[in-house]
């Protein structure tokens, strides 16, 4: 294989030390991530003979221009630096998850007094428990909606005290334990989030057992409220725990891992088994595989997983070996605080036929997965075809930016912009603009300005490729790109700015625009020059695919509003307290988040915030 002067002296200054390796295109983008014992020895196997390399990485090897490391102290940080570089850069060769959206964990506020529990997308080290993660949030809320009527956990955003003088309106309906009144002390309280946290990790005995502890304590001092109370929470404990497939005797506590695939796709399925009972399962959707043997999907799954993973299983049962099996058993032994943990391969028994059943429902489920891909594929180019026909465009609207402004009677305004591209989703590309030139409620100044600082980026993207003689480098993908058609939330006012805008860019025969108005009868579709506006079918694939866009533009600008004004609510608190101003304000907030986490933060704690006295902390407090 022929190999050029440059990377000729890239492979002969590799060290021969443990670490990652970046492989770049001739455009500097990241397309391989590997982690290595001796980074010298396997980079330089890539460039050996080609007959030992699949299809994927012959080539792989073509496209390579460029190749960086990162040196580590062992392979097993490699490991924690190679996930973290394969979910920052995407590369198109490593096997990764299909989708990159953050999944969703339940977290319990362990550090607070009275811990409240809620949903979180990102582990952080902030003291909190946090279990999952898991693929649906509709999962997530089912869960929290059964836990809550079992352990009537805090929900409200009040202070704690024991000395409110009414509950609020969960108390009365028998879904909250009232310790703002002193009807729970800490104690209690915390003994039973507990428990809620026990009952997550699938350890359901202990709770049962207090709780029927507790029943019969309470039934003998004749406090039947109580009694009654803890007789319902079994009962519903009971009912979800029957639903739980007995698996065997043995009290076995394992995650098994299977997977089907075909050429560009591959569909893991994982079972959760405690205490000999299978408490769940769920499925990733995985990319990157085309090409790739079995042990590596699986070891790439693994890798994944588990550094998402809150419980860590003793026994992780394969449906066959991992590649690099040592190493992650090592990993994971790290991750459970050196407890050892087995990747085991099943030959018979139990285990091996609930192996076989996680194959037939990671078969079943990337099946159903693919299938609806191409309903959804064919829904979306129909309404694509549609929309060019009725818009009268010369070619389909494959690349669709749509707009919107959302306001408070002109105050906290933003603007959103949302991608769609072929129908789906590209949310890589979208992007919030908060007002900086308009003040008042003028929602056609503000379409103008978002729009002038959208195609102002593009413009300086040309100019600067046109310079460099690059056309690839053009700034933020999401910027460098023109779209097919614009949309604009509203109706002709908000159309006649917008036009304006492109016409200034002189893009108006590049890009098509139009403007969708909300009415109570039917939406109206309005195009520059047309004084008629389009009225689609009622069933019409194109409306529909023409109204998601609109309210997902709408949800992204709306959801950021609501950000800047409760960052203003709380802005303008802080600043009521005297002798808290700018500064100080920026640090309490940087260093706290949110007025809840203020509120509970000791006087010590917010003595660390820097610029903070004393007197100034103990007046924050009373306020507060």
């Amino acid at each position: 294989m022929l190999i050029s002067d440059m990377m000729h002296q890239i492979l002969s200054n590799l060290p021969a030390k443990p670490g990652c390796y970046l492989m770049k295109n001739r455009d500097g983008v990241v397309i391989y991530v590997g982690k290595a014992v001796n980074l010298r020895g396997r980079v330089r196997s890539y460039f050996h003979t080609a007959r030992d390399h699949g299809v994927k990485k012959r080539e792989l090897v073509r496209r390579i221009a460029d190749i960086e490391w990162i040196i580590q102290e062992s392979e097993i940080e490699a490991i924690l630096l190679e996930y973290n570089l394969i979910n920052r850069y995407r590369p198109k060769y490593n096997v990764r998850w299909k989708d990159d959206k953050h999944y969703p964990y339940i977290k319990v506020h362990w550090t607070d007094p009275f811990p409240s529990v809620s949903i979180a997308r990102k582990m952080q080290d902030d003291g909190s428990r946090y279990f999952g993660p898991y693929t649906s949030l509709w999962a997530v809320h089912q869960t929290l909606s059964v836990l809550r009527k079992i352990f009537r956990y805090l929900s409200c955003d009040r202070v704690i005290t024991g000395l409110d003088q009414r509950a609020c309106l969960y108390w009365d309906i028998d879904l909250c334990t009232a310790p703002c009144i002193g009807r729970c002390d800490e104690e209690e309280y915390r003994a039973m989030i507990d428990d809620l946290c026990r009952f997550l990790d699938g350890n359901t005995k202990p709770v049962v057992s207090r709780l029927t502890s507790e029943m019969r304590r309470a039934s003998s001092d004749l406090r039947f409220e109580q009694a009654a109370t803890r007789r319902d929470q079994l009962v519903a404990i009971n009912q979800i725990v029957a639903k739980q497939k007995v698996i065997n005797v043995r009290q076995t506590n394992a995650d098994v891992i299977a997977f089907d695939r075909d050429a560009d796709n591959a569909c893991v399925q994982v079972f959760f088994v405690r205490d000999g009972k299978l408490l769940g399962r769920d499925h990733f959707m995985l990319e990157g595989v085309t090409g790739e043997e079995g042990d590596t999907i699986l070891s790439a799954f693994l890798k994944q997983f588990y550094h998402k993973a809150t419980y860590i299983p003793p026994e992780v049962l394969l449906p066959h070996e991992a590649a690099e099996a040592q190493t992650i058993e090592k990993w994971l032994r790290d991750r459970r605080g050196g407890q050892r943990v087995f990747l085991n391969v099943p030959q018979r028994g139990t285990k091996r036929d609930l192996v076989r059943m996680a194959t037939e429902n990671a078969g079943e489920m990337l099946a159903s997965v693919l299938a609806r891909e191409k309903n959804e594929s064919n829904v979306n180019k129909n309404a694509i075809t549609e929309l060019q026909e009725a818009l009268k465009l010369p070619t389909p609207p494959n690349r669709i930016e749509c707009y919107d402004i959302s306001n408070t009677q002109g105050t906290y305004a933003t603007g959103s912009m949302v991608v769609f591209e072929r129908g789906k989703r590209i949310k890589s590309h979208y992007r919030r603009f908060t007002i900086q030139t308009v003040s008042g409620p003028d929602d056609y100044s503000c379409i103008r300005e978002v729009l002038t600082r959208r195609f102002h980026r593009w413009n300086r993207g040309e100019q600067l490729a046109s310079s460099k003689g690059n056309a690839k480098t053009k700034g933020d993908e999401s910027f460098s790109h023109l779209p097919d058609l614009v949309i604009v939330d509203g109706g002709k006012g908000q159309l006649g700015a917008a036009t304006e805008v492109m016409a200034q860019f002189g893009i108006t025969k590049q890009v098509s625009i139009a403007a969708l108005a909300k009415s109570e009868q039917y939406d109206k579709l309005f195009q520059p020059g047309q004084n008629t506006p389009i009225l689609f079918p009622r069933r019409s694939q194109a409306l529909f695919l023409l109204q998601r866009i609109r309210d997902e533009a709408h949800r992204f600008a709306l959801s950021h509003h609501r950000m800047l004004r409760g960052r203003g609510g709380l802005s303008s608190q802080l600043e009521a307290v005297p002798g808290i101003g700018p500064s100080r304000r920026k640090a309490l907030l940087k260093r706290f988040g949110s007025l809840k986490t203020i509120r509970a933060a000791s006087l010590e704690d917010l003595l660390q915030v820097r610029g903070m006295s004393r007197t100034v902390a103990q007046a924050l407090k009373e306020t507060l």
